[in-house]
């Protein structure tokens, strides 16, 4: 396991910490803030990538799919 697929995984941990803290406390943007720095750490532990660039390839995933609800609804 490199240094980036470990630093992934601790992403995970952590954004799993912050997911239960803001659920604990009644704190949606801290919900989603931890749901998205698990789903970064996801990736940069699948890839192997550094920190930025899986922040970068999130950001852009979510900027491509940002009206997903808009289109199912037709």
């Amino acid at each position: 396991m490199n240094r980036d697929s470990f630093h992934g995984l601790w992403m995970q941990f952590s954004g799993q910490v912050k997911e239960q803290w803001g659920t604990l406390m009644h704190d949606q943007l801290t919900v989603a803030a931890g749901t998205r720095d698990r789903i970064a750490g996801r990736i940069q532990k699948q890839r192997g990538l550094l920190k930025q660039e899986a922040n970068l390839q999130l950001e852009d995933f979510i900027s491509r799919n940002r009206n997903w609800r808009d289109i199912s609804k037709h």
